[in-house]
């Protein structure tokens, strides 16, 4: 039978607690989604639409199944730069096809991460290092950044998958100018105008600044509705399979091999930035969360947002604090966030499409400033080399790989980092020398395993053979096969060379691993 005191306690917190200043917070907190969710469709190579959907969508579900409340998820730039080389190969194979292989990618997103959620993938998180982290966050950021170069007349060819024809998405010659000044405008305005208010975030602010100006002044520069079609109506059941003649793709196994990467990596990149995000919202409101819960609410969201013609995404670091600082800490903050998107999107479709370019790009270099962590990079010559090595792996691999794969960094990282620790803890491991007579005891201390073997097996002289020898095992433990066979492999020598070998101290763990694994007949 429900019990009515918790069902209560839990409408309390998590829907109806200061409803006031948790609508007004999804409210202000929209007002900050809509220019960064069409800046992503415009990285990820769709319309504007796509992002906006999907932004929706995300907030509307997680608002009821995510395992945070409060937290902010919709389009961001981590998804959506996996998304690019993805949605650039669907153009290439025909028009419409890219969307389509998006929409599929975020199905098998969304699969993925509620696999990940029964699996407890967030219990694994915490071995993810900090240097892994940093590197993480200042690729992301350089990728931002780097994402708007071609609306400041930057590697325009290069950013167009269909060359000089899409130009018009782009600034060109005398347009340039004044596209870099209004961008140091926003700049400007955004940065600082909280040094007066913070009652209105100041990058919606610079955008409606910009945005009169460009108006006023009539100005023939790249605008929103450049990028692509605006939405005009409540977003509609997608199912991106079918016939390619009709922009759909085959349901079959070889799209499965096509989208298999990008949603896999999306996946995980997904839940890293949620997971980061909520420890943020964490520490900062004194409270818990469930990640796993929330890995399985993310999944749910972005098969949602995917059917609906919406791009796959995750929790946005920046929206999150921006909604708990405004008094968001329910989950009918993130509700309000989500339908008053889609009101705002409808209702002022026009205006919306007006917003130049250089306005967003002015708010998306703010975002990457902001991610990037600067006091990593401060300190990068004061943390331990090991630490310095990981952060620039992770960084140096999802920089060099084409296309930049945030996901492949992060293993990387994580690889380096395990490597590093098991020389770190290999060399804990000593081999102490007595001789009595013609009696020598060794004594070991430390993990045995296979990183530690070479240094165990440095600490004896085989090639001495006095008539008793004992192992004094006390102080040791052996973790796995390699450790087995390299005890074994002393054993056998100090044998084959005439001495007597007795074997004391072994834990009973490792007494266990040792005669199951075959070790030579020994006394305890």
């Amino acid at each position: 039978m429900l019990n009515m005191a918790n069902f209560k306690n839990y409408l309390s917190k998590n829907w109806i607690e200061d409803p006031k200043s948790n609508i007004l917070s999804g409210i202000v907190v929209a007002f900050a989604m809509i220019p960064e969710a069409i800046a992503f469709s415009g990285i990820a190579g769709v319309d504007p639409k796509v992002g906006l959907y999907g932004a929706f969508c995300l907030s509307i579900t997680i608002a009821i199944v995510g395992g945070r409340r409060g937290m902010i998820t919709s389009a961001t730039g981590s998804t959506a730069l996996l998304m690019t080389g993805l949605v650039a190969y669907g153009e290439s194979k025909g028009p419409g096809l890219g969307l389509s292989y998006l929409i599929a990618a975020g199905l098998l997103t969304g699969i993925f991460q509620i696999i990940w959620g029964y699996l407890k993938l967030a219990y694994q998180m915490r071995f993810v290092p900090s240097g892994v982290l940093s590197g993480f966050v200042n690729a992301l950021a350089l990728l931002i950044f780097q994402a708007q170069l071609p609306q400041l007349g930057i590697g325009i060819k290069e950013a167009s998958s269909q060359g000089i024809e899409s130009i018009s998405k782009y600034p060109i010659n005398e347009q340039i100018p004044i596209v870099w000044i209004l961008v140091i405008l926003g700049l400007i305005i955004i940065y600082g105008v909280p040094k007066f208010t913070k009652v209105i975030p100041s990058q919606l602010i610079a955008i409606i600044a910009i945005t009169i100006i460009s108006s006023i002044l009539k100005l023939d520069i790249p605008s929103v509705s450049d990028l692509g079609t605006l939405p005009d109506g409540f977003p509609s059941l997608s199912i991106p399979f079918g016939d390619f003649q009709n922009g759909k793709i085959p349901f079959d196994l070889n799209t499965f091999g096509i989208i298999l990467p990008t949603s896999l990596a999306i996946s995980l990149v997904g839940l890293m930035e949620t997971f980061l995000t909520q420890d943020i919202l964490d520490d900062s409101t004194d409270s818990s969360s469930n990640k796993n819960k929330e890995a399985r609410g993310q999944g749910l969201a972005n098969i949602v947002a995917s059917l609906f013609g919406g791009m796959a995404g995750c929790a946005l670091v920046g929206q999150s604090v921006m909604n708990t600082e405004n008094g968001g800490k329910t989950r009918l903050s993130t509700l309000s966030s989500g339908l008053s998107l889609l009101l705002m999107i409808l209702l002022f479709k026009s205006w919306i499409g007006s917003i130049p370019m250089a306005a967003l790009v002015a708010v998306m270099i703010t975002i990457s400033i902001s991610t990037a962590d600067l006091n990593g990079l401060k300190n990068i010559r004061k943390i331990p080399r090991s630490d310095s090595a990981v952060m620039i792996t992770t960084f140096a691999v999802t920089m060099l790989t084409k296309p930049h794969n945030l996901a492949l960094g992060v293993i990387a990282g994580v690889a380096l980092a395990a490597i590093l620790f098991s020389r770190k803890v290999a060399k804990v491991i000593t081999v102490k020398r007595f001789q009595n007579n013609n009696k020598i005891t060794y004594k070991v201390e430390g993990q045995l395993f296979f990183v530690s073997k070479m240094y165990f097996l440095q600490g004896f002289d085989v090639y001495e053979h006095p008539d008793e020898i004992i192992i004094d095992m006390n102080s040791a433990h052996i973790w796995d096969q390699s450790g087995v066979v390299a005890l074994d492999q002393i054993i056998r020598k100090f044998k084959n060379g005439g001495s007597k070998v007795e074997i004391i101290g072994l834990n009973k763990e490792s007494l266990n691993l040792f005669e199951r694994l075959g070790g030579l007949e020994t006394n305890h």
